[in-house]
């Protein structure tokens, strides 16, 4: 399995790492951490070291709650990120994690190479026709509402067979507005409750059946901390084993805060499986 990239094909025969870059000041875990062009060079710097195979560039809060910010605010942000991140690491992987597509377009003129969207497309009728236009990878993940009301639409008569009806109809869009390479994300922690989480991780092999990279987001969530009566910044052990579960039904792709810990979760089921 293959996506391609701007004429190079990323392989999927391992699962690659996408590590989180959130230069906002209110994001669950990190925000804030990364405020001056120096510490996002560091940090970058040290996700490639330890093993990213992608970094993604978000610069909108989507935890449950977050407070809107304007398009301009969003591009202030991510835009001059996007253009340090390339010309300091020009051969690196940029992921833009946005539901816009003015900073869609934006972030892959500037340098991007793939847009991940929280909301595919539903939060913006542009979305599908500007990826379309610029011919890059685009992130399908699955999410009822917005990131202020989503936790209000968990109801749900069947999660799993809701989810695949829902990318089912999103990757015939995709097909039809021309965008070839797509990657699906089933959204944890999005519009679900903790058990419908789990539920979706038991089932996460369902998703297989579309034949195409599945990317799994549940670095220090809610999912973990909260039934360890714990909290972020002690979910790295939880962490490690959704990933490796994950790993295990099929992902292809993990987004994570960890990557040093994400990529040993790698190396050992790549072991295991020989």
């Amino acid at each position: 399995m293959t996506i391609n990239i701007k004429g190079n094909l990323l392989n999927f025969s391992t699962p690659k790492i996408m590590g989180i870059l959130n230069v906002t000041p209110d994001s669950f875990f990190d925000g804030g951490k990364y405020s001056t062009s120096d510490k996002i060079l560091k940090q970058v710097e040290k996700m490639i070291n330890s093993g990213a195979d992608i970094i993604d560039i978000g610069g909108y809060s989507s935890r449950p709650g977050a407070a809107d910010i304007s398009v301009d605010e969003e591009l202030k942000r991510v835009i001059p990120i996007v253009e340090l991140t390339r010309k300091q690491f020009p051969s690196a992987l940029i992921s833009v994690d946005t539901f816009r597509s003015k900073v869609a377009y934006e972030s892959i003129i500037s340098g991007g190479d793939i847009i991940n969207d929280i909301s595919a497309g539903n939060l913006d009728p542009k979305m599908f026709k500007t990826v379309a236009s610029l011919k890059v990878p685009y992130i399908l993940m699955h999410m009822k509402g917005n990131p202020r009301n989503m936790m209000d639409n968990s109801n749900y008569s069947d999660l799993t067979n809701e989810i695949c009806k829902y990318f089912s109809e999103k990757i015939e869009k995709a097909r039809v507005e021309g965008i070839n390479d797509l990657i699906i994300d089933p959204g944890f922690g999005f519009s679900k409750t903790t058990e419908q989480n789990y539920e979706l991780l038991n089932n996460l092999d369902f998703l297989k059946q579309f034949q195409k990279p599945l990317l799994v987001g549940v670095s220090r969530k809610s999912m973990i901390y909260k039934i360890l009566n714990s909290t972020p910044e002690k979910a790295l052990n939880g962490t490690s084993i959704l990933h490796t579960i994950s790993i295990l039904k099929g992902a292809n792709i993990l987004r994570t805060h960890d990557v040093k810990e994400a990529v040993e979760c790698v190396k050992i089921i790549g072991q295991l499986k020989g």
